[in-house]
């Protein structure tokens, strides 16, 4: 096909959104669950302690952290999921016999990951905004850094499922990669209180900036740094190129 097939496009994005929400109580609840479930552990520890973290309490640190790691973990989830479950039952075969190039497939996933991951965090953030008094001051750098975390994880979901047949891949990059680096990534801590010889693990992630940059979207005068964000943004670009190049070339897609 030699133009996009937004109709085609469309139909995808509506067929997986309408499919999340059928889901609701494995991709709406049970993430908000996990999350709330958090937010009153550390409320009591940080009651009973009083803990600071750059001059605020450790709840109202924390929250911005939880709501980016609940979005990215479901972005990662929902795309690598549905692809490895459609490729097990065959259905996957349907979509690339269909007169629609893989990837306006691929373009369908991201951009449904979007609106799926953007409604997640406006609901995380509604449902955690009553336990304590949240006030985003920048909305515009708040949807822009949370739709940049989910690129960059919906890409990777895509990677895994367009790569992987079996449960053991998907499970694995997520458990040894995905939840590792969402905890290691200043969700719980700042580095101000690391240690100088291990700062260096957080000042080359990529991930840690858009975390930060995403906090600092809620509690602070947000001030746009143009470096590290262009690097942010080369670094999400390069997961969607090579993630597209792989689908585009065919690569392992199918047995």
């Amino acid at each position: 096909m030699s133009n996009f097939s937004y109709y085609a496009i469309i139909t995808i994005i509506k067929f997986r959104i309408k499919e999340y929400f059928s889901e609701y109580h494995y991709s709406i609840i049970a993430p908000l669950i996990s999350t709330v479930l958090f937010v009153i552990i550390f409320s009591t520890i940080d009651n009973y302690y009083a803990l600071k973290m750059n001059q605020q309490s450790f709840v109202e640190f924390l929250i911005p952290g939880l709501i980016l790691m609940t979005v990215v973990q479901e972005s990662f989830d929902n795309s690598s999921v549905t692809l490895v479950n459609m490729k097990q039952i065959g259905s996957f075969n349907d979509y690339l016999t269909a007169p629609i190039t893989r990837i306006e497939i691929f373009l369908s996933f991201i951009i449904s990951s979007i609106i799926i991951g953007i409604f997640l965090g406006i609901v995380n953030y509604l449902i955690l905004s009553l336990f304590i008094n949240l006030e985003i001051i920048e909305i515009k750098y708040f949807l822009y850094y949370l739709t940049i975390a989910i690129i960059f994880f919906s890409s990777l979901g895509c990677l895994i499922g367009f790569l992987s047949y079996t449960w053991d891949t998907q499970s694995a990059v997520s458990n040894f990669f995905v939840t590792p680096l969402n905890f290691l990534s200043g969700t719980f801590f700042s580095i101000q209180v690391l240690p100088e010889s291990l700062k260096f693990l957080f000042l080359y992630n990529p991930y840690y900036y858009v975390v930060n940059f995403f906090r600092s979207s809620f509690y602070y005068e947000y001030e746009f740094k143009i470096y590290e964000n262009f690097i942010i943004l080369i670094f999400v670009f390069l997961s969607l190129f090579i993630t597209g190049i792989i689908f585009f070339k065919g690569y392992r897609v199918i047995e």
